[in-house]
């Protein structure tokens, strides 16, 4: 849902404020994902919807990069401080936060200057920040799966699930690793302000507004022996019929094969299963109808694929923790 500070941009007032933390070691690429994904957010009227800050860990000058140049930030500490939202990306030189899961004075420091209720997002490794300083006890996170095994062994107070490409855990949000800050940075944009904003976004990075699955089919395995055959076809012939009733061996008729081989063969590909797939996309064309059409909730019920309200209602409950109509509510024909 909108936190206030972004619903307060929508009516007028100043952007939402993101400041992003550059610590030494930092990945260029991810130091930058903030800054073009926000950066692209707009109004209607082209008024920015955030404003996006780096600061450094200490006083503002020159911050090694992981790369072969180090880059001028401008910003101390103390910015964090006027954040809504602090974004912390992936370093190689996090030291004893890496190795022994506490933070160096220098970082704790920094990282007292974050007000109580800002919200919280790390891409890929930056996670371990989060952890070392406490704010993932007891929640759900994730992190680049070469580093999964280690980060559960340093923080086992975090639940740690390495098949997804990022958790929302409300005001602490976590991603997977590099390009899936991409990924959480525009999931972030859909959720203040809806997905038409979130889709403009995505077209203007040419990045797909939602990619299907999670990181586990980037998670290196042993190859399997070549295969022509794959499941593309039968995604697209369910996508074009989500409102109608789709079963399983439906699907597989359409690639030619058992179901047991195509569940397989999907979960490979999409890496996760073609029941949890289909849910997705459900939820993805309710969305949309609630937030473009007048159509009642029953007709996007419906035009949606879940047949009754009921079901529609579970389904964008445990997806996004809203029901329809408050969905409707805080997204549908929104004049930015």
């Amino acid at each position: 849902m909108p936190s206030a500070a972004s619903a307060a941009s929508a009516t007028g007032s100043a952007p939402h404020r993101v400041v992003v933390l550059a610590m030494d070691g930092v990945i260029p690429f991810e130091l930058g994902i903030p800054q073009r994904i926000f950066g692209r957010a707009r109004t209607a009227d082209g008024e920015r919807l955030y404003e996006t800050v780096t600061a450094s860990v200490r006083p503002p000058g020159p911050v090694r990069s992981d790369a072969d140049f180090s880059i001028l930030v401008e910003n101390g500490p103390e910015s964090l401080a006027t954040a809504d939202t602090v974004v912390i990306p992936a370093s190689y030189e996090l030291g004893p936060v890496y190795e022994e899961g506490r933070l160096t004075d220098e970082l704790a420091a920094a990282l007292a200057h974050i007000e109580p209720g800002t919200r919280l997002i790390s891409i890929c490794t930056g996670g371990y920040v989060l952890a070392a300083a406490g704010y993932l006890d007891g929640r759900a996170a994730t992190t680049h799966w070469a580093s999964a095994e280690h980060f559960q062994r340093l923080f086992p107070q975090v639940k740690v699930d390495a098949e997804v490409l990022f958790i929302d855990d409300g005001d602490v949000l976590t991603s997977a690793g590099v390009a899936a800050g991409i990924d959480l940075c525009v999931h972030v944009v859909r959720s203040d302000h809806g997905s038409a904003v979130a889709n403009d976004v995505a077209r203007r990075t040419v990045v797909p507004p939602h990619r299907d699955g999670g990181q586990a089919q980037y998670i290196q395995r042993p190859v399997p022996e070549p295969q022509l055959a794959t499941t593309a076809s039968a995604r697209a012939w369910a996508l074009a019929r989500l409102h109608e009733p789709i079963q399983l061996r439906d699907m597989a008729e359409q690639e030619s094969m058992s179901v047991r081989t195509f569940t397989r063969r999907f979960r490979e590909e999409v890496g996760i299963s073609p029941g949890q797939w289909l849910a997705q996309q459900r939820v993805e064309r309710a969305r949309h109808l609630l937030e473009s059409s007048d159509l009642s909730v029953d007709q996007v019920a419906r035009g949606s694929g879940f047949g009754t309200p009921q079901s529609m209602r579970q389904h964008l409950q445990t997806a996004l923790g809203v029901t329809p109509t408050a969905y409707r509510r805080t997204f549908a024909r929104r004049t930015l």
